[in-house]
């Protein structure tokens, strides 16, 4: 008989619970979306970035522009060897001045450098680099 004296009570405890289930769903199912969306929008960000270092890598004025790395120094200093879109170079006797030249003319051309090895040999500098694009 105790049910019916707490009858309302016991009704209002029930939707209480139930309201309160239904907030605990509603959050995460709000917060598992956004993290969809989150990750959605990374991986977009990601496409976007592919398609342009696509573009940018498919460039056919990159040998010309490499070319332009290996006239920075005279060809006595360089033995250059390109093959397909890999180049594989070294640098002789060079100042600190021509590394600094042909570091910074490299790095704002679109390759991807595989290896970049500089070597102080007295006052003198000897450089490799490996790249392609």
């Amino acid at each position: 008989m105790i049910w019916k004296r707490y009858r309302n009570e016991l009704l209002l405890l029930a939707a209480l619970l139930m309201a309160t289930g239904a907030f605990f769903y509603k959050h995460t199912q709000h917060t598992a979306k956004a993290e969809i969306n989150q990750q959605m929008a990374k991986e977009i960000a990601l496409l976007q970035e592919t398609v342009s270092l696509k573009s940018i890598w498919a460039d056919r004025q990159i040998p010309k522009k490499l070319a332009g790395v290996r006239s920075l120094v005279p060809a006595s200093k360089v033995t250059w060897q390109q093959k397909g879109k890999r180049l594989y170079a070294t640098f002789h006797d060079l100042s600190p001045s021509e590394v600094n030249r042909v570091i910074t003319r490299l790095l704002n051309i679109a390759v991807q450098v595989e290896q970049l090895e500089v070597r102080k040999e007295g006052e003198h500098y000897t450089m490799e680099i490996k790249c392609k694009w």
